[in-house]
């Protein structure tokens, strides 16, 4: 999508995609990664999920990345905590205790500046961008992080019925795009009670192995 349009959904409090508690899927599903204590999870297209509370909450460090900066130091404020801001390049680093945040575009993130991590959880990131995009958008994700693990949620509806976002990513696109250079396993999918802005979809969450 435009940049501008996702400024515009902040700057207006448009954020109807926020939700108020960590998501089910990643409760549920969080230790399909492994993980060690301490271990650096990658948010890409963060926003000011509460799942990075969460996750800061399990004692878990967390990096993200997001293309507004008025979510960043909503964050923040969330948090109570203060972030020393630096510049990587066109970016503005956020950092404070356990918790490292890029503002700005994604794609001008570089391996250097990231740094290390141990697993990608990719919520809302693939979901929020039209399909002319997922496929260097994947492409980038795996090389930004250097084909970590990710857990990834999708969903999947009637394309017809509705316009994203976020966007129907069926199960043949997630395969499309991360089959030749992860294992791919859905770990649960689910029918959205109620749907999503009222017509049929379910949400499925994916394990992302390197091969």
């Amino acid at each position: 999508m435009e940049h501008e349009f996702w400024h515009r959904k902040w700057s207006d409090n448009d954020i109807g995609f926020h939700s108020a508690a960590p998501h089910p899927l990643l409760l549920r599903h969080l230790a399909a990664l492994g993980l060690h204590p301490g271990a650096r999870v990658f948010l890409p297209l963060c926003g000011k999920s509460l799942d990075i509370h969460w996750l800061l909450q399990q004692g878990y460090r967390v990096a993200g990345a997001e293309l507004s900066r008025l979510a960043v130091e909503q964050l923040f404020a969330e948090l109570n905590l203060t972030p020393a801001i630096t510049y990587e390049g066109t970016l503005e680093r956020f950092e404070a205790e356990a918790i490292t945040v890029f503002a700005g575009n994604i794609f001008d993130l570089d391996r250097d500046a990231l740094g290390p991590v141990d697993a990608v959880y990719d919520r809302a990131a693939l979901v929020a961008l039209p399909e002319a995009m997922r496929g260097e958008y994947t492409a980038h994700l795996a090389a930004l992080t250097h084909h970590a693990r990710q857990l990834l949620i999708s969903f999947d509806y009637d394309p017809a019925l509705m316009a994203g976002p976020p966007f129907s990513v069926p199960e043949h696109e997630v395969r499309r795009h991360y089959g030749g250079a992860y294992h791919v396993s859905r770990l649960e999918r689910v029918a959205l009670k109620g749907g999503l802005k009222g017509h049929p979809a379910h949400e499925d969450a994916w394990l992302l192995e390197p091969r």
